[in-house]
């Protein structure tokens, strides 16, 4: 009998999602070095994974017309390379959660060393793109992230 593996999820240490990459030969250019729109999906698939961590469905959403996140601003800067075969760990934090809006800080470190890091603002919006107020159950997964005292209300 074989068994199928899942694909890693990260994990949380406290409010901070912790998500593995690793970078591929896909994800270079002829230098050996990440080319840039690679980590938008690097920290697209880490807060994805940190979404569905808290019991979020994203997919459950949609299919029921509820609505779905799109990122709304996005700010990003290079400080390092990543190249070929480097082992990148993806760090994202809520920093702040309104009615149908979260701001995050995603960092890419590879041993430590800071290699790119973004803040962004995504919104839930509803199914003709419209913003939305989150749902209920989604807030208060949020609201796990914060201390008692900042939780978002």
């Amino acid at each position: 009998m074989s068994s199928v593996p899942h694909p890693p999820g990260g994990l949380f240490e406290g409010a901070l999602h912790r998500f593995a990459v690793r970078a591929y030969f896909e994800d270079t250019d002829l230098s050996g070095v990440v080319y840039h729109a690679n980590y938008l999906r690097w920290f697209e698939r880490a807060r994805s994974d940190m979404l569905r961590l808290l019991g979020i469905d994203q997919r459950a959403a949609q299919e029921a017309g509820e609505g779905a996140y799109a990122v709304a601003d996005l700010n990003i800067r290079y400080a390092a390379p990543a190249r070929l075969d480097d082992d990148v760990l993806i760090e994202s934090r809520v920093e702040e959660m309104r009615a149908a809006s979260c701001r995050m800080h995603q960092r890419a470190l590879r041993d430590g060393l800071l290699l790119a890091e973004a803040h962004l603002r995504i919104g839930f919006v509803s199914p003709d793109g419209r913003p939305r107020r989150q749902p209920d159950a989604w807030r208060a997964a949020f609201a796990t992230l914060f201390p008692a005292s900042e939780r978002p209300e």
